[in-house]
């Protein structure tokens, strides 16, 4: 039996099927599906979650949130499509009180490199892909070939993966500018979280699987300005709005925005602002 109870994750029976079969028999090797799953209702919040495997992940119904690690907090909704994946964690799940639909499949082999190189997979980020019959036909499909143990079904089942997948991804490409937009408006937040230390833009490129001058290049066609530039004129904002509403010291201004150098961080306010700091704070 695959279907069973478990009231911290769902009211509703949830579904299992763990692939037992052993790898040597199968005929697809690039390939393989670890295990499946089905938590229809699912009412469960994780925290802290981490994965040994990448996992593709699709809620038919309901909505929740996905968070990796400490990035931007993404709204899930009926019809989208995420990942799991190793040396991350995650957050996710509906919200208080709330539920979602989800299927996952658990996988491994060369192929998902190939998938990562040549496909937009948008690991970290939450992408629509919609709802039809036809892709709900195809999980299902999948679940019964898994289920039933027999190698060759398990070899069918991944290669079934693979289309679904792929109808998936030309889903997302069919909105190449909506998917354009949404993945800049959560750089642009994600850069925005961390005006109170000193910005990395290698850290911030690899949270969003981009290169340091790919992060520079769309950030500077997206706001006018040099990456650098933008986060230190957002820094400069922030620091108007502690000295109108705080009397911090200028010294603790600049360590709050990340800036270790006091007189470094007044040039800098003088250069953007027109006057220094203290005498912004007097006449404003």
């Amino acid at each position: 039996m695959t279907r069973f109870m478990d009231y911290m994750i769902s009211p509703y029976p949830i579904r299992i099927i763990d692939c037992k079969v052993d790898a040597s028999k199968l005929m697809v090797q690039s390939l393989r599906i670890a295990h499946v799953g089905h938590l229809p209702g699912r009412t469960q919040h994780r925290k802290n979650a981490t994965f040994s495997k990448w996992a593709l992940v699709y809620i038919s119904g309901g909505q929740g949130s996905y968070q990796v690690s400490g990035g931007v907090k993404q709204r899930v909704e009926k019809g989208s499509l995420f990942w799991f994946y190793p040396g991350v964690t995650f957050h996710y799940g509906p919200e208080s009180h709330g539920y979602w639909d989800e299927y996952y499949f658990s996988i491994e082999g060369p192929r998902l490199q190939e998938w990562l190189t040549h496909w937009s997979l948008l690991p970290g980020r939450v992408v629509q892909v919609g709802i039809d019959d036809g892709l709900q036909n195809k999980i299902d499909r999948i679940f019964m070939l898994m289920e039933s143990g027999a190698p060759t079904s398990i070899d069918r089942a991944a290669l079934l993966l693979e289309s679904l997948l792929y109808e998936f991804m030309m889903n997302i490409n069919e909105q190449p500018e909506n998917n354009k937009t949404l993945k800049m408006t959560q750089i642009m937040e994600d850069i925005s979280s961390f005006l109170n230390e000193s910005i990395d833009a290698e850290k911030i490129a690899k949270r969003h699987h981009i290169s340091v001058s790919t992060l520079r290049r769309q950030v500077s066609e997206y706001t006018g300005y040099p990456f650098n530039e933008y986060v230190h004129r957002l820094k400069i904002a922030e620091a108007k709005n502690i000295l109108l509403n705080t009397e911090l010291p200028i010294k603790d201004i600049a360590l709050t925005l990340g800036y270790e150098d006091a007189f470094y961080f007044s040039r800098l306010f003088k250069q953007y602002v027109g006057v220094a700091p203290l005498m912004y704070r007097k006449h404003s």
